[in-house]
Formats: structure tokens, sequence, C-alpha cells
């Protein structure tokens, strides 16, 4: 009989404080992944994979340690907490560590309304490799599709719990299911390449094999001749695909760790102009089948919805216990963590203000410019906000798609890029990061 997860980290603490620790918290994880990858109408590859894993964390006095293993006994347990504080004790102190105070802590949530969980029973590795095979086979029923790169199929289940020597007991369930095909046009160094991927929370909501195939193919033979674009100063569009990544640059910049090192350009724009006036960003963890959704972070703090950009204005960090305290702030219960490591600051359900407007009317409004649908590789400049990325997608003039375009860069600094965005209205709902596409004014496009 499989023990519970909840007594598992309650084990992991009594070992805790038999071995000397002050204070501790433990987590444990029981996942269930299973992948399959077609090729040709035939399996490529097939993976599972489940398991349980502990983390624990003891604190001796301003010291912490962590320790991880995938073995439940009991002896493996008190082997964990044991060294575990024996490596707490050589620790440099940090002033900031410690867990939650009681009044602090997440008193009761409602798991039902969150959906975090599909009830379905768990599907049949035959079923995932049918529904690859059918993603395969509608995209290689696109006209111009060459052949297809890979095509994809995946299952999985997690069930965490955590527990902490300040009273906190909590966990949750979650599941994911998943479609994915790339599609390539053309031959030897004509080639061009593009994908499309679905997941979902629950599988009822998951599109079918062949849309995701069919847009895979789509989106590829769109890319057929592409070539590099003019050099210069241009405006720029990025589709919604990828116009996630550029808010993603400003939560990293104002998350808790980084400022908190003072090693972020966005270090002195607290209660300052970040957006234009009118656009917020929301943080709500409580958005139902999303899988950024959780009752209480990693902490055990109560998760809330809140405006971490309200009327272009930042009202606040991305923070957990450690680095509220060096800040001197309160937490925001943004912590995340796994089983080897201290919980760390993280955003999770993020919802940019869409605009009136759709993608197209951004293109006409842009007039020339280039549209980003995909992007390699990174150089951003943590301190200062500069900004620099390899991109493909599209030329447009007239406010209509030229051609399509690769090898190319484009380079601004972030501070400035953020403050001249105008969203469209083509966000997808079902994402934790629910961003449409934006048109950015100033950027620098290196091409030909």
């Amino acid at each position: 009989m499989t023990t519970p997860l909840s007594d598992l980290t309650h084990s992991l603490l009594d070992a805790a404080r038999k071995a000397g620790a002050e204070e501790a918290d433990a987590i444990a994880i029981d996942g269930t992944s299973i992948s399959i990858d077609v090729l040709g109408g035939r399996l490529e590859h097939a993976e599972r994979s489940e398991g349980v894993e502990l983390g624990l964390r003891v604190l001796v006095g301003r010291r912490q340690a962590c320790i991880s293993a995938s073995d439940t006994r009991r002896e493996t347990m008190e082997t964990m907490a044991e060294r575990a504080v024996a490596m707490a004790r050589e620790a440099p102190e940090d002033p900031n560590i410690g867990l939650a105070a009681p009044e602090q802590l997440a008193k009761s949530w409602d798991l039902a309304a969150l959906e975090l969980a599909d009830p379905a029973e768990e599907p049949h590795p035959t079923a995932l490799e049918e529904d690859a095979r059918r993603a395969e086979a509608a995209a290689l029923a696109v006209k111009g599709v060459s052949q297809v790169q890979s095509a994809s199929a995946g299952y999985g289940r997690r069930r965490v719990h955590l527990a902490a020597t300040n009273g906190f007991s909590g966990g949750y369930e979650r599941t994911d299911r998943a479609i994915s095909c790339v599609a390539i046009t053309g031959e030897g160094t004509q080639m061009e390449r593009d994908w499309c991927g679905e997941s979902r929370t629950f599988q009822a909501d998951l599109p079918s094999p062949e849309e995701v195939g069919r847009l895979a193919g789509e989106r590829a033979v769109a890319r057929a001749g592409a070539r590099k674009p003019a050099t210069g100063a241009f405006p720029v569009v990025y589709d919604e695909r990828v116009a996630a990544s550029l808010i993603g640059h400003l939560i990293a910049a104002i998350n808790g760790t980084a400022i908190a090192r003072g090693a972020s350009w966005a270090r002195e724009l607290l209660h300052e102009q970040v957006l234009p006036a009118g656009m917020s960003i929301i943080e709500d963890p409580h958005r139902p089948r999303i899988s950024g959704s959780r009752p209480f972070d990693a902490e055990g703090l109560p998760t809330r919805r809140r405006a971490i950009v309200e009327d272009g204005v930042l009202t606040g960090w991305i923070l957990d216990l450690s680095t509220a305290r060096k800040l001197g702030m309160e937490s925001t219960a943004n912590a995340a963590r796994g089983t080897s490591a201290p919980p760390s600051p993280s955003a999770g359900n993020l919802e940019l203000t869409q605009g009136p407007h759709s993608r197209a009317d951004l293109l006409r409004e842009m007039g020339t410019g280039l549209l980003v649908t995909s992007m390699i590789g990174s150089s951003i400049n943590p301190t200062t906000g500069d900004y620099s990325r390899g991109a493909s997608g599209f030329w447009v003039e007239n406010g209509e798609i030229a051609y399509p375009v690769n090898e190319c860069t484009i380079a601004g600094n972030l501070r400035d890029m953020l403050k001249t965005i105008t969203p469209a209205n083509d966000a997808r709902n079902h994402l934790s990061r629910v961003v449409p596409s934006l048109l950015v004014d100033g950027l620098t496009i290196a091409g030909e």
C-alpha cells in the first residue's frame, strides 16, 4: 500500500527534529509522466516515468540546508535529516531565512474551484500514440509540407504535499495533457520549419490532433522562401505566440532575488511608469484549469489576485519570505521550490491588458516593419535592460505580410520598449500567461 504524501512529509519533519533541526519544512512529489513520439507513421520513442521525490529543508539558527531523495524508507529519511542538519551547521548564516509565522499561513482553500486535476483516467499509451500519428498525418496532408520532424503526445499527473514545523500542511494534485507537431517545408538548405503545440489541464479541453498538425503544416509552408530582412530602425509586432517573452523580461527584472541583489534594470522603477497608461499586468493564481494556479505558495502562504502593474505603474516586486525580509517588505506569496533547493520567488498566472484591435489592425498601424513569430537565443543585460534576440517571421509592407524572413536580430532597450507597446486582442485565455500580440516602436533590425 502506498504511503500518503502527507505521512511522508510529517515523517521527514519528525526525523529533522530528532536530528537537531530547530525548524524544517518538507515536500513530497508523486509524479507520473508519459511521452510518445511518432515518425513516419510509426512509433519512434515511448517513455514513462513515475516515482516519489522527497525534499527536506532544515534550519539551525540562521543557517539552512536542503537535501532530496527518491527513497521513502524510514531509514533513508532519518539519514536525510542527519545529513541535512550536519550541512546546515556548516552553512553560512543568513539573517533573512526562516519559516512563515503561524498567522501568515493559509488556513483553508477550495481545490474543487481550481480544477487543477482532470478526474478522467490516465490515457493508455496506444491512445497517445494514435493522437501523435493523427497530428503527423494532418501536417503531411498540408500541400507544401515535405516532412514532419516530430509528432508527440504526452500526459502527466503530479501530487504535491508540503508540511512544515510551523504547523502548515497542505497538498494538491495537477494534470496536463499535450500534443505537438513540427513540420518542415522545402529541401536541403531551403528547409524551413514551424510548429504547433497545445497543452491543457483537462483532456476534454485539448484541441484535436488534426488541428494541431494542420496548424504546424500551414505555419511551416508559410515560411517557404524566407530571406533576411532589411537592416534599419523599424517597428516590430510580436506575434501572440512570442509576445509573452517580452513581458517575461519585465517579470524577471522585478523578481525579488534580482532586486535584493541590486542586479536589475528595474530596481529604481517601483511606483514608476513601466507600461503605457491604461495597461496592467494582473497575477491571478486562482484561475480554474490553468497550469500556474495554486491555492498556496511553497512556504504555505495564501495566494491572491493582485495587480503587479496597474494603469502602467509598477506596484510591487515578486517576493518570497527571504527576499521580502531583505527588502523590508511583506511576501507576495510567490515562493516556488523543488525538492533539492530552498524556496525562491516566481510569478504564476499573468494577464496583460488587451486592446480593442486585432493583430491585422496592428500590422496596418505598423505599415512597414517586422512581424516576429519565432525567437532564438537571448542577450539581455540584466542591469541595463539592453535587449538583443535572434528572430524570424514575416516582413510587412503597407500593413500586409510581404514575405517570410529569417536570420535577423532585433535590438533595443527593455525600459524604452515596454513604454511603447500597443496590444492586440488575440491572447489565448487557456495559457498561464495571457499576453496578446504587441506592437513595439523604435527597434533596430539587423538583417541584410
